[in-house]
């Protein structure tokens, strides 16, 4: 991923952006340092967090990247999967109604989520929520698709 420009973001723009994820996630992005990156060829920025990859754009949006939401662990919007999806989910498979143990009520369509794994909470994706939370768990179909996971390049971007 080629870096286009990098430049530290101001305190009122740094408020915005812990204050949304906070109001999505329920989680405080606290940091020193914040730099917002943008990349060429690629439809996502980055904002570094004392030099870590914490949060992208997704269509003009702040969320927590998969090493963000790692970091920070959300307490909303979690959708959490069975060991039997996780290599899936980590190769970058759209999440599918049957692997899923556990997802928020309050996620709704359209809603970017976070895909942890069961045994240890371990964030693998995130993705965009097909169908309402309340929804997620049952036998067949696609329920989030996959917009960014682990091993990806957004994913093992580094400075």
């Amino acid at each position: 991923m080629e870096v286009k420009s990098r430049h530290h973001l101001r305190s009122d723009e740094i408020g915005e952006l812990t204050a949304t994820i906070e109001d999505a996630l329920g989680v405080d992005v606290d940091g020193d340092t914040y730099e917002r990156v943008d990349l060429v060829g690629t439809e996502f920025d980055l904002v570094l967090v004392d030099g870590d990859p914490t949060v992208f754009f997704v269509d003009g949006d702040p969320f927590l990247t998969v090493r963000g939401a790692n970091a920070y662990p959300p307490e909303r919007r979690v959708v959490t999967v069975d060991a039997g999806a996780v290599q899936f989910v980590s190769d970058g498979a759209d999440v599918m109604r049957p692997g899923i143990v556990e997802a928020d009520d309050d996620i709704a369509v359209g809603d970017l989520v976070v895909v942890v794994e069961e045994t240890h909470g371990k964030a693998l994706a995130v993705g965009r929520a097909l169908e309402p939370g309340s929804d997620m768990v049952g036998d067949s179909g696609k329920v989030v698709e996959s917009v960014h996971h682990v091993g990806d390049e957004l994913y093992e971007f580094s400075v």
